[in-house]
This record gives structure tokens, sequence and C-alpha cells, in this order.
């Protein structure tokens, strides 16, 4: 195994065959953003989403997809300019990574793509034991899918923070509480249909108890831009709980739980999980 994976590999306590394929993903989510940051990516975007806040900003779960946005709109952007720059570097630690661009029917502001990988063969590569390995069916692919809001709302800002594996780079995120109002946005404005998405809640959670300061404005302007918000007045702290009560009251509980536990290390602690405790959760929230 390259010194690197295998330094990369240790921070993670792994023991079932679950443990390995979110350590796997997760590898290969920061050899990505090596690929982007030497494609000169981040000059033009910036990082956020769950993934950002678990890479960069220490989040206690693992996330799927890598969402990113561009500081200015342009229409013209296309994510396919990296495929090289991604491809190049995870075959350069031994991976066998497919690009695949995502062409959709209707028009939309994100653009999309995949990575994908048999999941066999890349835990092969990290030296997974052969009794995990042969638990995974053989047809089984590992998919990261990377986003890029190609039209963000105004008003965020951005930091450099810097990742010391595979080896020293830098990535350019949203700050802390321009995340925060972009995960507010998932929970009141997100539409899942009939599922609910308990990774959302989780992160509230984690927000308040260690990052509560959350940007009303910028929280607006992306409500605003998803008429959400359609009021001719701006979106007051008070607003905002109104909804946040709201929407807890109408929360599937259970449902959230098992939604989460799958990426999480210990989902007993999720047993404390209940309307009366999110309403006690969002109380701490600070607007800035």
């Amino acid at each position: 195994m390259h010194e690197a994976l295998a330094a990369m590999l240790s921070k993670y306590e792994c023991r079932a065959h679950n443990d390995y394929i979110n350590a796997l993903r997760e590898i290969l989510q920061e050899i990505a953003l090596l690929g982007l940051w030497r494609g000169k990516f981040f000059e033009k975007a910036a990082f956020y989403g769950g993934t950002a806040l678990r890479v960069l900003y220490g989040l206690d779960r693992f996330s799927e997809d890598m969402v990113f946005s561009l500081l200015e709109p342009f229409d013209g952007f296309d994510i396919a300019g990296y495929a090289a720059f991604l491809r190049k570097e995870t075959e350069g630690f031994g991976f066998d990574v497919r690009f695949e661009k995502v062409e959709k029917a209707i028009q939309s502001p994100v653009r999309s793509a995949f990575l994908k990988a048999n999941t066999r063969k890349q835990l092969v590569v990290i030296e997974t034991g052969d009794e995990i390995v042969k638990a995974i069916p053989k047809g089984q692919i590992l998919k990261i899918k990377l986003e890029v809001d190609t039209d963000p709302p105004p008003g965020f800002e951005t930091q450099t923070r810097y990742l010391l594996q595979p080896i020293p780079f830098a990535v350019r995120a949203f700050v802390l509480p321009d995340l925060f109002a972009g995960k507010m946005h998932a929970i009141l404005c997100r539409r899942w249909k009939s599922r609910v998405k308990g990774r959302d809640w989780y992160d509230l959670v984690w927000y308040a108890a260690n990052h509560p300061e959350l940007h009303l404005h910028h929280l607006e302007q992306r409500m605003r831009q998803t008429k959400d918000w359609k009021d001719d007045a701006p979106l007051t702290s008070e607003k905002l709980l109104d909804l946040l009560f709201e929407s807890i009251n109408n929360l599937d509980v259970d449902g959230a739980s098992r939604e989460v536990e799958t990426f999480v290390k210990s989902p007993e602690n999720l047993s404390i999980w209940s309307h009366e405790f999110f309403s006690d959760v969002v109380s701490r929230i600070k607007f800035v």
C-alpha cells in the first residue's frame, strides 16, 4: 500500500465491512480534493455541505456527496473540465475510478458528476483483509457524487483550509456561519418526498453544540432564490424559529434516526432524539 494511504487509513477504527467502506470513501474524497486543487478549481469555487463539514471542520459522521459552489454565477461552467485531474490523482495512488458526468433532462444550475469504482478492487488497494473483501458483492460500486452550484446566492464568505494528507494542500471552503445557513436551508426547504434526511438533523445538533453561529442574511438569500421566502420584509430570527418549530413538530424522529445511524460511530447516542430535544437544540442557535 502507498505510504500516504497507510497514514490516512490509520485514522480509522475499522472492524466491520461498513467501516472499511466509509474509510475508503473518505480517502477517495480527500484524494479528489487534491486533484481539484491541482486543477486550480478552488480559484473559482468553494467546498460546502456535509462532507466539507466532516473533512475540514471535524463533523463526527461520515458523508457521501461532495458539494461545491462557484464564487460567482457562471452558466457556462463544465465540471468535466476537471475529470483528467481527478483521474490522474486517484490513479497515482493505485485506485481505478471512473468519472461520469450527469446529463440532466431538466435544466438546472447544479452541475453533477459521479466518481465510481468497484468496491472490492479499491478495498484491495488499501489492503483490507480477505474476509472483509469477500463479504462485499463482486459487482458493488462505490459512488461519490460531485455537485457544483453554478448560480450561488449572494452573501457568503469563504476561507482557506489546509489538509495535510495525502500531501499538504489547500481547499477553499465556506466559513462556518454560512455552512450552517446552507444546512438550515436544507432542513427547512429540501424536498425528500416520503423520507426524512436524518443526517441534516444530526448536523444541526453538531452545529448547536460546536459552532452555533448562523448567518441569517445568507440563509434568507438562499430561501429567496428557491422561493421559500417571498415576504418583502427580511427574514428575522423570530420568524426562522417559528419555521423551525413547525418543522420539528412535523418531524418523523424515528425515521430520521434510522436514516443517519449507519453514518455514525455510536448510534445509541441517537436515543435521546425527540421533538422536545430538537426544540431545545434550536434555542441555542446564535444569529449573526
